[in-house]
């Protein structure tokens, strides 16, 4: 029993330290650009009266909701909300499209009926191959709109249709989530300073 919590211990230590390595990878200084850079953008965007949509599948959806009920809602600061909006929430819409039409355009629909020039679509995909994550960059491309992803290991077919891609450095799933999960709390930070 003592040797099985030891190796239980040493378990959660690896995860807790391969986490810590993950994430000081964002240190480099191209990635600190980038954050600067992201948050500039999505800035510029919501003055200009413009708004952001996010799409992803699975915990990146969840990351979508996550990131929008802090602009939409609040992050640290009191001030107005922020035209933030989950492409991921509305299972009406989402049954709908992909029954009707294919999974693959569950989002490029909404895109295409939400989205105007100006606007911004972030695209969380851990992978950078979600083949309707790439099909609702494609749409936002067509209607002028900035792409900005957040993905795993770089180049994916993603990352090169995307404006600006922030990826993590690394090929394990739940550490590039972990890793995503943070990227969005320093761009909601940031995106509050430049604005209040």
């Amino acid at each position: 029993m003592m040797k099985k919590k030891q190796d239980e211990k040493e378990v959660v230590k690896k995860c807790i330290y391969e986490s810590i390595k993950t994430k000081e990878l964002l240190l480099e200084p191209d990635v600190l650009e980038k954050f600067i850079l992201v948050s500039n953008v999505i800035v510029e965007a919501l003055k200009n009266g413009n708004k952001v949509l996010l799409c992803g599948n699975g915990g990146s959806a969840a990351d979508c909701q996550h990131w929008a009920a802090e602009m939409t809602g609040r992050f640290l600061k009191e001030r107005r909300s922020f035209p933030f909006i989950a492409l991921t929430t509305n299972s009406s819409e989402l049954t709908s499209i992909g029954n009707d039409y294919s999974f693959d355009i569950v989002f490029s629909r909404q895109v295409e009926g939400l989205g105007k020039k100006g606007d911004i679509l972030i695209c969380i995909s851990t992978s950078g191959a979600s083949k309707n994550v790439i099909e609702a960059a494609k749409a936002a491309k067509k209607k002028r709109m900035k792409v900005i992803s957040l993905t795993g290991n770089q180049p994916s077919h993603l990352s090169k249709i995307s404006d600006i891609t922030i990826s993590v450095n690394s090929t394990k799933t739940p550490r590039i989530q972990e890793a995503h999960s943070l990227i969005i709390h320093i761009l909601c930070h940031l995106i509050e300073e430049k604005l209040f």
